[in-house]
């Protein structure tokens, strides 16, 4: 006789939902009061004051305020990989690719300023929660894949001149989206031009993929 596996009870259920909605409260707000007030300065109590819950359910649900802060960072990057892996540029010529993956990174790192203040502030930390994140290091960058099949697609058309390395493209990347966000303030303090004003927010997203076209079809002097 084969058995079957009981089904969840209402009440099981309704637990396992209000066990999930509370979770996600937490993060939400610990995201926030992390990105505000960084590592150091996020208080576990203020972060439990500010949710329909306690400090010692905080630390039922993560374990403390290391692993609370891993678990922000592993949503928050978890964003930009699912972001990563929906991106679908197979039917783009390679030029039209490159440049869609560009606008992705440009486009999620404008919505989601918290996450720069994230990953800036894990950085001041050494890394040493991604490091201590098992999590984080199987999630690895889809991108990554994505950006090899471009290029090798690029190259074998003839299109792309530069034998680039597909870190280094997504280091490129990375680097005008991010900067552009996390020095917005101290770039129009000095310049008096803000990066994400809105009005020029079209001129900076087509500056990125001119950009890395122009890197990938440049052409190279001989050693």
């Amino acid at each position: 006789m084969t058995s079957v596996e009981e089904p969840a009870r209402p009440g099981e259920r309704e637990r396992v939902r209000d066990a999930a909605r509370t979770r996600a409260e937490i993060l939400d707000v610990a995201t926030r009061e992390f990105a505000r007030a960084g590592y150091d300065g996020a208080r576990v109590d203020e972060i439990a004051a500010l949710t329909r819950t306690t400090k010692r359910m905080i630390y039922y649900y993560f374990g403390g305020k290391e692993q609370l802060f891993t678990a922000v960072l592993e949503r928050a990057y978890g964003v930009i990989r699912e972001a990563e892996q929906e991106l679908d540029v197979d039917h783009l010529d390679p030029v039209a690719a490159i440049r869609r993956l560009a606008e992705v990174t440009f486009d999620h790192h404008e919505r989601h300023p918290d996450f720069i203040r994230l990953v800036s502030i894990e950085n001041i930390h050494g890394a040493r929660h991604i490091a201590a994140s098992g999590k984080l290091g199987r999630m690895g960058s889809p991108a990554l894949d994505v950006i090899r099949r471009i290029l090798a697609a690029g190259q074998s058309s003839g299109l792309f001149t530069a034998d680039v390395d597909a870190v280094d493209l997504h280091a490129m990347i990375s680097a005008f989206c991010f900067f552009r966000v996390s020095n917005r303030h101290t770039f129009g303090a000095l310049f008096g031009r803000d990066l994400v004003d809105a009005d020029r927010r079209e001129h900076y997203r087509t500056m990125l993929g001119d950009m890395v076209i122009a890197y990938l079809t440049a052409e190279r002097a001989a050693d």
